[in-house]
């Protein structure tokens, strides 16, 4: 559920986290996850099935998306502006960015996009999931983008157990020497809250990390989607 305290902000649950007050209700479960799958198929994978024109670093027009969904979807004729930037301002992973009326993923695409992301703040080691079958080609050739234009890397190994559950109930975690890719002029982007993204990750700073280094959470569930 999406709600919006009148001192706090945007928030996601029952209550404001901070002051414990209900606040405004601004959309249910349901619609949180309809609208969210929509804002990530079209700036991701699809624009032109909404007819929206994307520039070359992946921004659409808010007001556009808006008004291609409600045509599409006509009981959603109550979407605002302020219920994007909920949805942006309220996702737990950082998936999407806001600005001057135009909103992009930050990582994801399934297409060439120039996302000029920062690349300031890089943790010294990342995280990569693999499965069993391809952990020891991954470490020979390196890491190379598959259905993504970009290779993701994971902050945690958590974080990277997590993402790998989508694929395989017990994925191997690669550990990426991000510091000395970066020292020797490799180019890794800051995209969520947890993700980096590298155009490829070459063989030499790459580890397969023992099971008892990895930090496998509690709850991993099925698996998570980025």
């Amino acid at each position: 559920m999406l709600r919006e305290c009148q001192e706090h902000g945007y928030f996601r649950g029952e209550i404001c986290p901070v002051c414990g007050a209900e606040g405004k209700f601004l959309m249910s479960d349901r619609e949180l996850e309809h609208i969210g799958r929509s804002m990530a198929g079209v700036l991701r994978h699809f624009p032109e099935r909404f007819n929206l024109e994307m520039d070359e670093h992946g921004w659409v027009d808010v007001r556009a998306f808006i008004s291609a969904m409600v045509e599409r979807q006509p009981r959603l004729h109550w979407l605002r502006m302020h219920h994007i930037v909920a949805i942006v301002e309220t996702d737990p992973k950082g998936r999407y960015q806001l600005s001057n009326g135009k909103m992009r993923a930050t990582y994801g695409h399934s297409f060439d996009v120039e996302l000029d992301l920062p690349t300031d703040g890089i943790p010294e080691r990342l995280y990569y999931p693999a499965t069993e079958e391809e952990v020891s080609i991954l470490i020979e050739n390196g890491l190379k983008p598959a259905d993504r234009r970009m290779v993701h890397l994971s902050k945690t190994s958590a974080d990277a157990y997590i993402a790998g559950r989508v694929r395989t109930e017990k994925p191997v975690i690669i550990e990426v020497d991000a510091s000395s890719m970066i020292r020797n002029d490799g180019v890794i982007q800051r995209a969520g809250k947890t993700v980096f993204l590298a155009k490829e990750v070459p063989p030499a700073y790459l580890r397969v990390m023992a099971e008892e280094e990895i930090t496998v959470p509690e709850e991993t569930g099925e698996g998570e989607s980025e």
